[in-house]
């Protein structure tokens, strides 16, 4: 077991390595100069100058490659172009917002996508199957932006039952002060004991919420589906109908316990997905977390924010998988023998 982890945890190492060589060089070949967004586009020739040496701009591009990775392992991901800031800093104080949108997301795709595949597979061609799949479809296809427009539109301009953006309502913020321990509205606000924030931020948490989820219901359901499907013509479930039970425990007790590894791998993977997903999203409710934060970069050519920000997404698709792979071994020895 312990080399089976420690080969796994190799093998995401390179992938990081990778992922952040890459994306430096890109960034590094995209049109425009990041000493001029340092110094301003009104600097001198002689402030630009300085601003590339400043940054290092005027190495060699293997050099500068060198001194990012042995910063990173240092826990320096350098200064942001945009902010003046430390990059590790900044994403630190938006990935909170972020990971409350996402976690939540994902809680909620699995409590709605296990029991909506349960169904699909019980009722086979009939009319439930048929509506999961068509929800499955439209969960999978459907761009974030529309998605969230319609609830936007549907939901606050037409009935006025939920908040169109932010974390929560800033005029109750006011007069109900939060104290910041987790930077997560929602779970400071229970631990203050905060029930106004509480209530504010739920509301204003739904709707982006269930846009990020719908991807990952719609892939969670559609492989619930699969799996039990493809389970049901093996020998054990063969033996349990001979037995004589029935066909909600075949389904709920036997059938539903074969889809454990595929949907943890599944998870793992749209968690990874949802996060770097939520660009759109953040930028349509106005979410002050890693989108938002990627996205100005962008615009800025924040080069060592643009590369931060992967670096993180790199390393929690390389930390979902690994958690994934272990626990499968867990589950199935035989895995670790692959």
């Amino acid at each position: 077991m312990r080399a089976y982890i420690l080969k796994r945890i190799g093998l995401g190492l390179v992938v990081v390595l990778g992922v952040v060589l890459v994306t430096f060089v890109i960034a590094r070949l995209v049109p425009g100069d990041p000493a001029v967004a340092w110094v301003g586009l009104h600097a001198t020739p002689r402030e630009i100058q300085q601003a590339r040496h400043t940054l290092g701009l005027d190495r060699p591009l293997y050099a500068q490659i060198v001194t990012y990775v042995k910063g990173v392992a240092s826990g320096n991901w350098g200064t942001s172009i945009h902010t003046k800031r430390p990059v590790l800093s900044d994403i630190g104080s938006r990935a909170a917002a972020s990971l409350e949108l996402v976690v939540t997301a994902m809680l909620l795709a699995l409590a709605l996508g296990i029991p909506l595949g349960l169904v699909s597979a019980r009722w086979h061609g009939r009319l439930p199957d048929l509506l999961v799949r068509l929800g499955a479809v439209v969960g999978v296809s459907m761009p974030t932006f529309w998605m969230a427009m319609i609830l936007q539109l549907v939901f606050f301009q037409r009935l006025g039952l939920l908040p169109v953006a932010g974390e929560y309502d800033p005029s109750v913020a006011y007069l109900n002060p939060l104290v910041l321990y987790t930077h997560v509205p929602v779970i400071d606000a229970l631990l203050n004991g905060n029930w106004p924030m509480l209530q504010s931020s739920l509301t204003h948490l739904v709707m982006p919420a269930v846009v990020v989820a719908a991807y990952p219901m719609a892939v969670i359901a559609r492989m619930v589906r699969a799996s039990i499907l493809d389970s049901l013509g093996e020998d054990h479930i063969r033996m349990v109908r001979a037995l004589g039970f029935s066909e909600r425990a075949v389904f709920g007790r036997f059938a539903l316990k074969s889809t454990l590894n595929p949907v943890l791998a599944v998870t793992a993977l749209v968690f990874a997905y949802s996060l770097a997903s939520t660009f759109l999203v953040e930028a349509i409710f106005d979410w002050p977390g890693l989108g938002m934060y990627a996205a100005d970069s962008i615009r800025s050519l924040d080069t060592p924010a643009i590369i931060g920000v992967t670096l993180l997404v790199a390393l929690v698709y390389v930390g979902s998988n690994l958690i994934v792979d272990i626990a499968q071994a867990i589950i199935d020895p035989r895995i670790r023998l692959n």
